[in-house]
């Protein structure tokens, strides 16, 4: 690792001890876990990707894509922060990814990672959020990026060159859009770093525009967090990204609101006075690069401190003809259909229970299993031996297509007589699920809640 990026790796362990100090929140009871996602779309960089929903998602949940500090993890953003028990709390769903490179630094300096769909980092972290757009009913209105130190300097990346895609975003102990930019392929910019890098409002919003160049839609709203007294990434940063967001949403640098929502703390909103301000700015007096970040108020700022009606099991199971889950009983995730595909041929999986229509399963008086109205669930070529592929395709009245609910649970093919089950009794998501040979165990067991 180059000196100065282990010198802000170490900065950000240190302070983790103080940071997590003031996040913590009351945290609901929850079997909900961090996943990780080895298969998410183009990946240029290496990053990792792990997932947390929690148990009770909401109907149409938010999206956070929450950016680890350099040397650091998702999963250590994850336990740290109190993100996920406020995920808990309101039903979101957040995205922890991490830096496999040898720095654990975002890539925030090449010119490929400051041009939209340009390369590095950001095409991965897009994939990540497509990805989870693509498997759950994600309200499309309530997308989010933050980070910590590097993260927050990627979340002012993320916010530049894709505007159309997030809708808020906030950066804590960060630098401006551009900031760090080098030409020689090093990762660290130390002008930018030690606050030697003064624009105007103009210039510094040009730089974001230039990113992604003729757009003319909706920009994100910012929060930015920094202590006075960084030595770390100076606190002129602060400042810079204050001149270079409210020059992007066209508002005044002259504060329309101010007051002090924690000890030390001075917050200033630009372009309104209420909690959804295009430009919102916390700055902590006499703290360095560790400050007491507030995890709710940031979630309350990105608009997801909502509590929407939850997925979770009814008290009594669907009737017949009635559109449900179907929830495994071993793994106690549902049957779907990957990525909401309604291409025929496409193999059913187990998934964390979410809601969508591509878990909506209907029982017909014909004996089917509808999903979308139109598919069925299907024995693939008419099979009827064990490991057959449960498929969906057009429904057509086939006996393949002909299912039975039991009374123990268990689903059987009218034609083959085998039982619907994940292959090999697995309970990890993306499990494909076949036909087989029928042995009164759990994971042959499903409910329709």
């Amino acid at each position: 690792m180059k000196p100065r990026l282990a010198l802000l790796a170490a900065a950000l362990a240190t302070a983790l001890a103080t940071m997590t100090a003031v996040v913590t929140v009351a945290t609901p009871a929850s079997a909900a876990t961090l996943t990780q996602v080895t298969s998410f779309g183009t990946n240029p960089t290496n990053l990792q990707m792990h997932l947390y929903v929690p148990d009770r998602v909401a109907a149409q949940p938010a999206l956070l894509l929450a950016l680890h500090y350099c040397g650091g993890s998702g999963p250590a953003v994850h336990g740290s922060f109190g993100l996920s028990s406020l995920a808990d709390r309101y039903g979101f769903i957040v995205i922890y990814p991490s830096v496999t490179r040898s720095s654990k630094c975002w890539d925030v300096s090449s010119p490929q990672a400051l041009r939209r769909d340009g390369g590095s980092d950001p095409i991965g972290l897009k994939s990540m959020v497509d990805y989870v757009r693509s498997r759950y009913p994600v309200d499309s209105n309530r997308i989010a990026v933050g980070g910590f130190s590097s993260g927050a300097m990627m979340t002012n990346v993320m916010l530049g060159l894709y505007p159309d895609l997030f809708n808020a975003g906030f950066s804590s102990s960060g630098v401006p859009f551009g900031c760090f930019a080098t030409t020689n392929g090093s990762e660290w910019n130390s002008e930018c770093s030690g606050g030697r890098i003064v624009k105007t409002p103009q210039q510094w919003g040009d730089l974001v525009r230039n990113a992604y160049p003729g757009y003319t839609g909706k920009r994100p709203r910012v929060q930015i967090w920094h202590g006075t007294t960084d030595t770390t990434l100076s606190y002129v940063n602060f400042g810079e990204q204050i001149k270079q967001w409210t020059n992007v949403q066209g508002v005044s640098q002259t504060p329309s609101y101010t007051d002090s929502p924690q000890t030390s703390a001075t917050r200033t909103r630009y372009g309104g006075t209420g909690g959804t301000a295009p430009v919102e700015a916390i700055s902590f007096q006499g703290y360095g690069h560790s400050i007491p970040f507030d995890a709710a108020q940031a979630v309350r700022f990105i608009g997801f401190d909502t509590t929407s009606p939850t997925t979770s099991p009814p008290t009594t199971p669907p009737p017949s003809g009635t559109a449900g889950p179907l929830r495994n009983v071993n793994a106690g995730r549902c049957l779907d259909v990957p990525s909401r595909s309604q291409t025929n041929g496409t193999q059913v999986t187990l998934w964390d229970c979410n809601g969508g229509t591509n878990q909506q399963w209907t029982p017909t008086a014909t004996k089917q299993l509808q999903v979308y109205g139109t598919k069925c669930l299907d024995a693939e070529r008419s099979g009827t031996t064990p490991g057959t592929r449960a498929i969906i395709w057009d429904c057509n009245g086939g006996s393949n297509q002909q299912w039975n609910l039991n009374t123990d649970g268990t689903v059987t093919g009218v034609q083959s007589g085998l039982c619907l089950a994940p292959n090999a009794a697995g309970t990890a998501n993306s499990t494909p699920v076949v036909l087989s040979t029928c042995n009164a165990g759990n994971s042959q067991r499903w409910t329709r809640s």
